[in-house]
């Protein structure tokens, strides 16, 4: 056992000695002193890799669990749209509030707060007797990961000595990455093995770990430089908002579009947002810096993660679905069957970002979107009589190597846009993706004429895939139209980002942001990606 030892004050048996609490050494750590090697920073970088990594496995394996899902609890396409997008839609509207809160009351405490509130609706997902019970804990789950997915980056660059910092994040990232590569595999042996019940109760030892490891070693930090309050007019605006607009277009689905409630949710959402737009264009510290979309090479990275992202979400919430309503797949097999997917992302795209940056991000982004385009397209061909290696292996590896093309330039874009304020424009690049999938996964099952059990039926669902992966390719292609016309050709500064996180977290600028700035974050397959 380490650590000095010291005389037991106060009563006591003579000679008693106690350790220093290493919660307390942990603390007394100055921010910026702790190096990648040593013991106390590989404490750190298994606390906030397993703590994002919680959330980021959700992300992956429900989507995989939900004919299961809807098997077990009677759910509609409805019931299965809502048991994705609750989870998304409280996670995109307070995550940039998460990381304000964590900046103002301490990253740790939030982050282990985030984990605790995360683990707990967890536990009650696992318990749901109903769909209408999954729905309510998947949007509390959805809570706790807008706490605690800020805090994971944010940590890492409060602690870390400033030579390690680079480092840490790319292991975080690295780490994140193959969790996520593994998570469909294990997701879809425990659905096959136990219960889709069980892909959430797995959250419990890691939880455990994670709060143990944080609280004894991970040391607290705050940013002495927050001014202002919390912009919670902002938050509880832009969440209703976008909870209004999902619930009219998702209610859409089976009750039509001259629902009253439909009708009403859609209007009362519409306002909200307008309001929200409305109050951070006067507030003094809002969420959504309004100003740098003044920039046209922000604007247009945006656009196209709208556009990609919005594709990603959609085809996968259809594709695992498909695959084992109407091919026969199990729950293991759809998971190793979309393994291709982030195992090409987690190869080729720091490669790729490199490439980026010495010829610049239009072709690779524009290639890329077409090429996501083609995956998405060749997917028409998986049908009742497809076989993995001639029909569905191909689409899922051209997707891959499309997706791989975009996602470091685009994200790399966005930062150097921002310059100083890269690490807010990583968040509203991150919410902005999170966001395509929520209004995809509400959209898409309209669009491609799903609706009421059409997911359990192998007929109406081969039809409506096919549409749906249309639909998805026309996304794709729109950002290759806007990656063309609006993103600049030539090589980025020399100042922009050297370091890239390739799957789970964004690249950081040259010019490190305060820990104010930290992307609260990172638009991944998984989730965003990737969850």
């Amino acid at each position: 056992m380490d650590g000095p030892r010291l005389q037991s004050p106060g009563g006591g048996y003579p000679g008693m000695m106690r350790r220093i609490p290493r919660t307390a050494r942990a603390a007394e750590l100055p921010p910026g002193a702790v190096r990648l090697g040593t013991p106390a920073g590989r404490r750190v970088l298994l606390a906030t890799v397993l703590g994002s990594g919680m959330a980021f496995l959700d992300g992956t394996v429900v989507n995989i669990a939900l004919p299961h899902i809807g098997r077990d609890l009677g759910a509609g396409v409805e019931a299965l749209q809502w048991t994705v997008n609750a989870y998304t839609l409280t996670l995109a509207g307070l995550l940039l509030l998460g990381g304000a809160l964590g900046d103002r009351a301490g990253r740790r405490r939030v982050f282990v707060a985030g984990v605790l509130w995360f683990t707990v609706a967890s536990v009650a997902c696992a318990a749901a007797p109903t769909a209408e019970v999954l729905i309510a804990a998947r949007a509390l789950q959805g809570v706790g990961a807008a706490l605690l997915t800020p805090g994971s980056l944010a940590i890492l660059e409060a602690v870390f000595h400033p030579d390690d910092r680079g480092a840490a994040i790319g292991a975080w990232s690295g780490l994140g990455g193959a969790a996520a590569a593994l998570g469909p595999f294990a997701g879809g042996w425990l659905i096959d093995a136990v219960s889709w019940r069980a892909i959430f109760l797995i959250n419990v030892p890691l939880a455990i770990v994670v709060v143990w490891t944080s609280v004894r070693h991970v040391p607290e930090t705050r940013d002495a430089s927050a001014e202002g309050g919390l912009d919670l007019a902002g938050a509880a605006l832009a969440a209703s908002g976008l909870a209004g607009v999902v619930l009219g277009l998702t209610r859409a689905t089976g009750s039509g579009w001259t629902d009253r409630l439909v009708l009403g949710s859609l209007a009362a959402g519409t306002l909200a947002l307008a309001a929200f737009l409305v109050t951070q264009a006067r507030v003094r510290n809002p969420m959504l810096p309004l100003g740098l979309f003044r920039d046209r090479r922000f604007s247009a990275a945006n656009a196209v993660t709208l556009l990609v992202y919005a594709a990603l979400g959609g085809g996968l919430f259809l594709l695992p679905v498909q695959l084992q309503v109407v091919l026969g797949y199990s729950a293991l097999g759809t998971g190793m069957a979309l393994l291709p997917l982030t195992a090409v992302m987690l190869v080729l795209s720091a490669r790729v970002g490199r490439i980026a940056q010495r010829i610049g991000p239009r072709l690779p982004m524009t290639a890329g979107s077409a090429l996501a385009a083609a995956g998405m397209w060749l997917m028409v061909r998986i049908d009742g009589d497809a076989r993995y290696a001639a029909d569905v292996l191909p689409a899922v590896l051209v997707l891959a190597l499309g997706l791989s093309l975009v996602v470091a330039p685009l994200t790399a874009t966005v930062m150097s846009a921002a310059g100083p304020r890269a690490g807010v424009a990583s968040a509203i690049n991150n919410d902005v993706a999170r966001i395509a999938s929520l209004l995809a996964v509400a959209v898409l099952p309209i669009a491609a004429g799903l609706g009421g059990g059409d997911l359990a039926d192998p007929a109406a669902l081969g039809e409506g895939f096919r549409t749906g992966v249309l639909i998805c390719a026309l996304l794709c292609a729109g950002g290759a139209v806007v990656s063309a016309l609006a993103i600049s050709g030539g090589p980025r500064p020399a100042a922009v980002a050297r370091t890239h996180c390739p799957v789970d977290g964004p690249p950081l600028a040259g010019r490190r942001p305060p820990p104010a700035e930290i992307p609260p974050g990172a638009a991944t397959l998984g989730g965003r990606a990737h969850t």
